[in-house]
Order: structure tokens, then sequence, then C-alpha cells
């Protein structure tokens, strides 16, 4: 039997929870505070028909007291009950917004962190954080004023039927033409064209967000927006389906639908002057002009209980996407986690024909890999870009599964490993490591919470930090990165090594660790280096040969496929990859720029 497709409105307010219950009594209560809105009008046409009906002896309409008391307590009632209908509306929909939050993140938290290199921060977050903003709008406001509009729709339709027929068809041809206007401009096809404008909205979010990252290079090279095509592009992209939309697809609608719904008191004059004949011939002239009184009254609802449909409607339409957005999140990929994990025996790494091909990729990023790393040696990974070292390093703490093959750490395989056991035992130095807008001390401390610190420093002094910590206004404890104090980008470096030294894995990955250092803090960080890797397993990936000369051994990579694989005296002599890779790396070592006096 086919499952029955659940509405998008029921599957956010599953988000809420217990909380559920505040957006049906808010619903309910707002179409209570509409209707007992429209009260009011009753009592004014009471209070008038009662006028007329003793004119000119005002005095003997002893009711008006009594329904002008009878209209406040209406409208102040009315006011309370909505208020009443918004507080739970917004305490639910913050709720929901909160639960979105926190569910996205904690399903984000599941995903291989391979997922992040595809997904880019920016566009994660204006998915996750921005539409649950977006449905705080639908929950809190929108559900409420749908149900309240729908509620006096039915009543006006009710009262207009229940005076004066004609009169009440009259005033409701110009709602029924706004309606159609309306599906016009936000039904059918057009609702496609929507969520391709917030798909468009997403891509510039995130082009705009590679753009300011990129504003050091934009104006060292005297470059503008034009230069930076993908930007340009998103933009272009962006404005081109929003004037689409407003332009050619709502501007006759919506001008069909504001023309009747503010002159809808139009369409009475009409019926008005095809009625006076017979109702002044039955000696009923001052009941009429109290019946067109109170349909030019409700004449003027109509206006306002249409916009709150248009923007409501509005709102669940955002509301859909948003929802489209969210689910992008929702439905990223899960690590898959072993029912019953095996415990690894020792730090021995061995890749078995392993082959891996990046998602969207026709070419695979590694074929046939097979290598072993026994506990305790240092291996480095080597070889041409692209020939797949990061990606095989990657693919120990599982970023990201081997397509076929395997690899084991202790004799398991990672995928039969409890994750949080895997990632115990494995430290990864990236080449950019983050560092967090904190103190030194809870930078560090990442690695490992219950850290004292004494253990902090300790682990600082091993990574050979002691001249940051000793220029810094509040040693360990000075807030670095955005808004903090600026370290260079090998002072970083150290800092990320010292997380890895207190964090004490027994495997550690060392992925360009030395990229972004210059040759003073690349000394330093070889010193740290020695106190991070003592006894440890460690892959060693590296452009600088001469950081990997002393490895155990050295596996070539190129084109994803292992072409090379022993020590550095071995492999330099050998007349293959790695020995041009050496000759041509120290020729480029001794390169120098010569002076006009030398090259004369």
């Amino acid at each position: 039997m086919k499952k029955k497709k659940r509405n998008d409105i029921s599957v956010l307010l599953d988000y809420s929870g217990r909380y559920k219950w505040l957006t049906y009594t808010g619903m309910a209560l707002s179409a209570i505070a509409m209707v007992m809105g429209m009260m009011p009008y009753i009592c004014i046409w009471l209070a008038v028909r009662d006028l007329i009906a003793v004119a000119p002896e005002w005095s003997e309409a002893t009711s008006v007291s009594r329904y002008g008391w009878a209209a406040f307590a209406f409208a102040f009632g009315g006011i309370v009950i909505y208020f009443l209908a918004l507080m739970c509306t917004h305490l639910s929909a913050f709720r929901t917004a909160s639960n979105i939050r926190k569910q996205g993140v904690a399903h984000l938290m599941k995903t291989p962190l391979g997922f992040f290199d595809s997904n880019a921060s920016g566009l994660l977050r204006n998915r996750l954080d921005g539409a649950a903003g977006e449905t705080e709008t639908l929950l809190a406001h929108n559900l409420a004023d749908i149900v309240g509009t729908a509620a006096m729709f039915i009543t006006m339709i009710v009262l207009m039927i229940v005076f004066d027929w004609r009169m009440g068809a009259a005033c409701l041809l110009a709602a029924v033409i706004s309606v159609i206007a309306l599906f016009t401009m936000m039904g059918g096809k057009n609702a496609k064209l929507i969520a391709e404008y917030q798909s468009a909205q997403d891509y510039m979010s995130k082009a705009g967000t590679e753009y300011v990252r990129g504003i050091p290079v934009v104006k060292v090279f005297q470059q503008t927006v034009y230069s930076f095509k993908t930007f340009k592009q998103s933009i272009e992209d962006y404005s081109a389906k929003a004037e689409k939309y407003t332009g050619k697809i709502c501007r006759l609608p919506q001008s069909v639908n504001l023309t009747f719904t503010e002159s809808a008191f139009v369409f009475l004059i009409p019926v008005a002057l095809i009625m006076a004949p017979a109702a002044i011939k039955k000696g009923d002239f001052g009941g009429f002009i109290t019946d067109f009184a109170f349909y030019a009254v409700f004449s003027a609802i109509i206006s306002t209980a249409l916009a709150k449909i248009m923007f409501a409607a509005s709102g669940i339409m955002l509301a859909q996407t948003a929802l489209g957005r969210i689910n992008q999140v929702m439905n990223a990929p899960e690590l898959e986690v072993c029912e019953n994990p095996e415990t690894p025996h020792g730090n021995m790494i061995e890749f078995k024909d392993v082959s891996f091909t990046y998602e969207g990729s026709e070419s695979p990023a590694l074929s046939n890999v097979s290598f072993k790393v026994n506990s305790g040696e240092t291996v480095a990974l080597v070889g041409p870009s692209g020939g797949g070292k990061t990606t095989a390093a990657s693919l120990i703490p599982r970023f990201w599964d081997v397509s076929s093959g395997s690899v084991e750490v202790g004799g398991v395989d990672v995928r039969k490993i409890d994750p949080h056991v895997l990632m115990n035992n494995i430290a990864f130095v990236f080449q950019n490591n983050r560092i967090f807008k904190d103190s030194v001390f809870e930078n560090v401390r990442a690695a490992k919470p219950e850290a004292t610190e004494e253990e902090v420093k300790k682990a600082l002094q091993f990574a050979q930090c002691d001249d940051i910590t000793e220029k810094l206004p509040n040693g360990i404890h000075t807030v670095i990165g955005p808004e903090g104090t600026y370290l260079s980008g090998g002072e970083q470096q150290r800092i990320a090594l010292a997380r890895a030294i207190l964090k004490d894995a027994p495997i550690i990955v060392l992925d360009e660790a030395t990229a972004f250092a210059d040759p003073e803090n690349e000394a330093l960080i070889q010193k740290a280096f020695k106190a991070l890797t003592m006894g440890k397993t460690v892959i060693m990936i590296a452009h600088r040969l001469s950081t990997v000369t002393g490895a155990n051994k050295i596996i070539v990579l190129d084109d994803g496929k292992v072409v090379e694989e022993g020590t550095h005296e071995t492999l330099s002599s050998s007349g293959g990859l790695y020995s041009r890779m050496w000759k041509d790396y120290n020729r480029a070592a001794e390169w120098k720029i010569k002076t006009a006096a030398e090259v004369m």
C-alpha cells in the first residue's frame, strides 16, 4: 500500500514536539478572536437600525448604549484572545525553530566529515539556521491568521447571506476575483518558480561567503566583484528569477487583486440602485439604508481579510521551500555504525585493494591501493598534486568510506569500529586548522575537555608554544581568533599541534602540517612533531620532501595508484618518480633570483 504523503505543515509541527498543542490552541483562539472582532460591526449595525427606526426621536433608541458597550466588550475581548493566541503560537514556533536547529546540528554530527568538504559552511548555515528562522513567521503568525481569516470569511458569508443575499453576493464577487488572481500568482507552475528563486538565493549566499573570504586577494590584485565570476553569476541569476516572478508573473494578478478588493464597495452601487425603488415602494427605505450601510462597512473588511490570506499563503510557500532546505540537511547521509562493533588490536594500519570515487565524479580518486603501516612506524605519502594522498589519509578516520576494498586499523575494518573509538585513536592535524574564537587554553583543551590547566600547559610546551603564550596579554587565557588576538599561520599550526599532543592518540595523521609555516615556525613545528609522534603510528602527507626523509617508509601515489614504495635512500636512487621529484625539489631549493650585476 502506497504511503500517503504528509502535509508540509504537519512535518514542521513534528519538530515542535510536546509544544504542538500550543499551535493548535493558538489557531483556535485566533479563530475566536477574528469572529469576536467582527461582532462590533454587528453591534454598530444594530445601533444604526434602532436609530433609523425611531428617527427623528433619537431619545427613544434606548438600546444604543447597550450595543455600544457590547461592541467595546467584543473588541477588547478579541484583542485579549488574539494576544493569547499569538503567545501560544510564538512559544510553539520558537521551540520548533530551536528543535530544527538542534536536530539539524545533531544530524550533521552523524555525517561523514567529508560531507563538509562538498557542502560549504555558509550554505549549510543558510539552509538550517535561515530556514528555521523562516518557519517562525509561518508558525507564529501565518497559521493563526489563516485559521482566523477562514473563520472570519465563513462568518462574513453567513452574515452577508442572512441580511440580504443580493448585496452579499455583490461584495463576495470582488473576493472571488481576488482569490482567482492570487491563485494565478502563487499556484500551479509558479510554485516551482518560487522554489527556483529560493534555490538561487541559497546559491548566492554560498557564493557571497566565498567572495568575502577572498576579498584580500581581490583587493591585492585590484579586482572588482565582476572578476569573481561565480558570485557575479549568482547575483545575476537571482536577479533574473526575482525580476521574472515579480515583474512578469505577479504584476498583472496583483494589480487585479488590489483593484477589486480595494474597490469592493463599487459592486454594491448598481445593486443598491436596482433595489432602492422596490424598498421605497414597500415603505422600508430606512431598513434598506441600514442594510446598505452594513454591507458598505463589510466591503472594507474584504481587502483586509484577503491581504492576510495573501501574506499567509506567501508564508506557507516560503515554509515549503524552507522545509525543502531543512530536509537537504536532515537527509544528509549518516555515517554507518556497525551494530556489533569490534575492538582494534594495536595501531597497525593496512589498505587492502582500496578504491574510492567521490560522489559525482566519473574517475576514481584511488584505484586498488594497498600498503601497510606497522605499529609505531612513520609512513609518508608523497606524489604529484591530485595523486590521492589526502584522500587516502582521509579514509582512515572515515571522512569517507571506501568504494571497494577495506582500510583496517589494528586488524579491524574501520567500518566495524565504533566511530567514537576510532576517533579517540586518531589525531588528525590539517594543513589549515580551525582556531576557535576562544582562549588558547580552551582551543587546546577541545581535544580533551577534562584536561587540567597543567596538562594543557605541558602540551603547549611540547608544541613549542612558549614564545606564543609569553607575548599574549593574558597568557594561555588570552582569546584568539576573530575579534581576538591575531596569530600567524605558523603560530596557529603550533596551537593545533598542542591540541593533537594533548589528545595523545596512538595514530597521527599529518596533512601538510607545515604548509603555511615560515622557516622559523617550520623549525619549531618539526621539534613539536617529535613530541607528537614519539612511539605513535604516523601517516604524513607532505610536498616538502625534506620533511619525510627520515620516514620508515615512503609511499608514492600518482593518479590514485601506488607507483613506488620504500625508504628515502632506496627511492631517491631508483630513477623513478620519487627520484625525479627529489631532484626537482633540490633544484628548487637552490634556486635564487640573480641580481643585474650577476647576470652581467
